[in-house]
């Protein structure tokens, strides 16, 4: 691998700013296989170099993987000046320069959401071309009927004349139903339910192809997991649509 500035490293791993990194390595607190450095352009290899930061080992992650359950009311976001975003919700420690929502739920919406800093897988994951599935389960204010099921699976057309992809509806109870998508576009779900007269009063994602939201992870909450793991799940085969 490559080698970076020590002072750059730092900063990525730690969320320090770069004056604040800067400050660590000339005061001192910092250790390079052993020895203190005070060069903050000194190079390390990140994959091999044991860099320590006030006695601690600074473990190198090349990327950030966390899958949270996004609760309701909290913009999908990287950073807004006036409300909440899903990156708000994190930790310092795991925040990184750069983090983001992979695809959007709306504030709202609740359930499964991807954040990272790798571009790109995100773009990998939301991008139309890879056809992943999304399932959602909608709170409606009315009952789904047969001819809706058909009409999803036909794939709808939007008010603004927008040709959805072919869809899969299913009935969940009186006033509910699942949906699976492989597309995302603006307001999707409850335009799409608009055109069958139905309104949105709910809406949670409950997967990403084979990645469902754990049924122990409370609103507002995250895990963080690795890029092999997250695309494991979400390409499992068993999945269908």
């Amino acid at each position: 691998m490559e080698k970076i500035r020590l002072d750059r490293f730092l900063s990525n791993q730690l969320q320090m700013s770069r004056s604040e990194a800067h400050n660590a390595i000339r005061g001192g607190h910092v250790t390079v296989n052993g020895q203190t450095v005070r060069t903050v352009g000194q190079a390390v290899v990140p994959t091999s170099d044991a860099v320590l930061f006030c006695g601690k080992s600074v473990d190198y992650k090349k990327h950030i993987y966390l899958l949270m359950h996004k609760p309701a009311g909290v913009l999908s976001a990287s950073n807004d000046k006036k409300r909440e975003t899903v990156v708000d919700l994190v930790e310092p420690s795991l925040r990184r320069s750069g983090m983001f929502p992979v695809g959007r739920l709306d504030k709202d919406t609740t359930g499964l959401l991807i954040l990272t800093d790798d571009g790109e897988f995100g773009h990998r994951i939301i991008s139309p071309k890879s056809g992943i599935p999304k399932r959602y389960l909608a709170t409606l204010d009315g009952k789904v009927t047969e001819e809706m099921v058909l009409r999803f699976k036909a794939g709808v057309t939007l008010a603004d004349g927008t040709v959805c992809r072919p869809a899969i509806l299913e009935k969940a109870g009186e006033n509910k139903a699942y949906l699976t998508l492989t597309e995302g576009k603006y307001h999707e779900v409850k335009r799409m339910f608009g055109t069958v007269g139905l309104g949105v009063n709910a809406l949670h994602r409950e997967s990403i192809g084979g990645l469902v939201l754990p049924d122990d992870l409370p609103a507002g909450k995250y895990t963080e997991m690795t890029l092999e793991s997250l695309e494991k799940a979400i390409y499992d085969e068993s999945y269908t649509f």
